[in-house]
């Protein structure tokens, strides 16, 4: 009979209702669930209680649930347990780098999890400027806050003058390295695109000129006019004469010189002093920058022989030896005047 059960079975109209209550608790259970998960999702990519930027250091080897508690407890999370949840969706949770990382304010769970997988960590720096001997370059890398090791002295004109970036706890003698690596690069780019008659016949030797010009002038614009006169020097087999290299036979770049070069320092019987030998002293006077080296590879064309300071920073150039002498006179008086105007300044300051 219809309603009857059947042996054994439930009646059908039961087994409807408990289809249907199925149905709807599945149904219930599949919309939490996706409730859940979109909540979860939004919670992650909002922004985080994080109130101003912050720098925080992931150690090496800490995991992925040390990372989350620390984070929580620095405020730059709000939950530990949904970063790693996350982390672990993502398959991220064993990819995380150690390092120093800035995290911006209210960066979300989604964003620290990404810069911490792509190792974006802050990013320290370190300037040597043109011209310093590599005293004076190994004493800032030594002062560079954030490194750790120690690295020596390298040899005179093996680094190359740039700024150079540096992570947290990077090794001093790695990055002097570095800087040895752009200086042989640098060098042997440049000399591959060298002018024709130069009278420097080695990349070694292009560096230990350049070196010269780059102590003896500060201005861009005049590197390659003073390159081109210690070329014709050169050429000619004159004396190259350059007052820094009196200075570096004095002091082999270990110290300030501290005083105004003298007449007699000009006769300082040392390989390094172009007024007492002939040619290329044996080595760089200091560690001069990428535009010296290429101011001495392709200098401009010119027939001067000599020049002097001006007195405005710059240099007054010459082709013979009496027009040098009346510039070299003009300078002389600048001197003086200088001199004179010291005198009644410390005149005033006396009264």
């Amino acid at each position: 009979m219809t309603g009857e059960p059947a042996s054994g079975g439930l009646p059908a109209f039961l087994k409807s209702k408990i289809f249907i209550a199925l149905v709807v608790v599945l149904a219930l259970g599949v919309g939490f669930a996706f409730g859940a998960v979109r909540w979860a999702f939004q919670q992650v990519e909002a922004p985080g209680p994080l109130a101003a930027a912050q720098i925080h250091v992931v150690p090496k080897g800490m995991g992925v649930s040390q990372i989350a508690r620390e984070m929580e407890a620095s405020g730059i999370i709000a939950d530990e347990k949904l970063f790693r949840l996350y982390a672990r969706y993502r398959k991220l949770d064993s990819s995380l780098h150690a390092g120093e990382y800035e995290f911006q304010p209210g960066v979300s769970m989604v964003d620290v999890l990404a810069q911490l997988a792509a190792g974006k960590t802050v990013l320290r720096f370190v300037t040597i400027p043109e011209g310093l001997s590599s005293r004076e370059a190994a004493a800032l890398v030594a002062a560079a806050e954030g490194m750790k090791g120690i690295a020596e002295v390298p040899p005179e004109g093996s680094i190359l003058p740039e700024t150079y970036t540096f992570t947290l706890d990077e090794n001093r003698a790695a990055l002097v390295g570095r800087m040895q690596d752009a200086m042989k690069k640098t060098l042997a780019e440049l000399w591959a695109g060298r002018a024709e008659g130069l009278p420097v016949k080695t990349p070694e030797e292009a560096l230990v000129l350049a070196s010269i010009v780059e102590k003896e002038t500060g201005l861009p614009e005049e590197r390659q006019r003073v390159a081109a006169v210690f070329v014709n020097r050169l050429n000619r087999g004159m004396m190259l004469q350059s007052d820094p290299t009196v200075v570096y036979a004095i002091t082999k770049g270990e110290r300030e010189l501290g005083r105004a070069l003298r007449f007699k320092d000009l006769a300082v019987k040392d390989p390094y002093n172009t007024y007492y030998t002939r040619g290329l002293p044996p080595g760089p006077i200091c560690n001069p920058g990428r535009e010296a080296i290429a101011a001495v590879l392709n200098p401009i064309q010119s027939k001067e022989l000599y020049f002097v300071a001006d007195g405005s920073g710059g240099h007054a150039f010459a082709e013979t030896l009496v027009e040098h002498n009346r510039n070299v006179a003009k300078w002389r008086k600048v001197q003086q005047e200088h001199r004179r105007q010291q005198r009644l300044q410390q005149q005033q300051n006396n009264q």
